[in-house]
């Protein structure tokens, strides 16, 4: 019988796996935890975590208390960030701060335990709970380390995730510009330009708020037109206020003139009706 290339590869490939799993099975089976303990090491040494982290588990009660367990809950920590479960690498990066609160590992442990928030930001369309969580756990490792290494990367990963945020903000007003619900649009520009107030788009928010304030105006039953376009107005004065030099004053200016042309025709109308009764 012949054998191609590929099919002797392939039976190589799953005697070398059949061997591995029989030799990783008698280490667990093993009762001389000096060598699990050094066996596990090994396979954290070869990037191996998830058979790295299974010995470790086995071997908390057996070094819980002596001097070899703090450096088998660090390594047992990041076999859980090396293998991208965030969550338990949180938890076990807080735990290992909790049982060595003066371990000389801990300003390390910290950022990473702050970096596993940061891994957990999901993408933009979700609901960005770990973003926010991230800024917070982020600024605390600042402040409990103020003369760390480490501060450049946290600083940055907090504008980061500050530029995420706000750009979910920003979809969520400009969706609300794009079905016409401009009351909630303009009060979420607002909202984008006052939770920023340092951001590069700081006058686009601006100038979407005046359009939006406008366009509800415009829409807006009758009685209730006079004081939206008077809303127009107050906008565009606090933006002269924000922006006294703004690229976009002109534009701005525009539907401030066009609000007091309105309010004229309103006030003409209702001088006319005035006079008839």
């Amino acid at each position: 019988m012949r054998f191609s290339t590929i099919t002797v590869s392939l039976l190589f490939s799953v005697a070398f796996l059949f061997s591995c799993n029989n030799q990783f099975n008698k280490i667990m089976k093993s009762n001389d935890y000096e060598y699990k303990l050094k066996m596990a090491d090994k396979y954290f040494e070869e990037k191996k975590h998830r058979l790295a982290q299974q010995l470790y588990e086995e071997l908390y009660p057996v070094f819980k208390g002596t001097d070899k367990f703090e450096e088998l809950y660090y390594k047992d920590a990041y076999c859980f960030y090396y293998m991208e479960n965030y969550r338990d690498a949180e938890n076990f990066f807080k735990g290992f701060l909790e049982v060595f609160p003066n371990s000389s590992k801990a300003e390390e442990v910290d950022f990473m335990h702050a970096l596993c928030f940061y891994k957990q930001s999901p993408k933009l369309e979700l609901e960005q709970i770990n973003t926010a969580k991230t800024m917070g756990v982020m600024q605390t490792f600042i402040n409990t380390h103020p003369g760390s290494s480490r501060i450049a990367e946290a600083t940055e990963i907090i504008d980061k995730c500050r530029a995420k945020l706000e750009q979910k903000e920003l979809r969520a007003a400009d969706l609300y510009y794009k079905v016409g619900q401009y009351r909630a649009a303009a009060i979420s520009y607002d909202n984008l330009l006052n939770s920023y107030p340092e951001s590069a788009s700081g006058e686009t928010y601006k100038i979407q708020a005046i359009k939006s304030y406008y366009k509800f105006a415009q829409l807006s039953i009758a009685d209730k037109q006079l004081e939206r376009y008077e809303k127009v107005i107050s906008e565009f004065e606090d933006f002269t206020d924000r922006f006294p030099e703004g690229k976009l004053r002109k534009e701005a200016e525009e539907y401030k003139n066009l609000s007091i042309n309105n309010i004229k025709e309103i006030q003409n109308e209702q001088t006319k009706t005035s006079a008839q009764l």
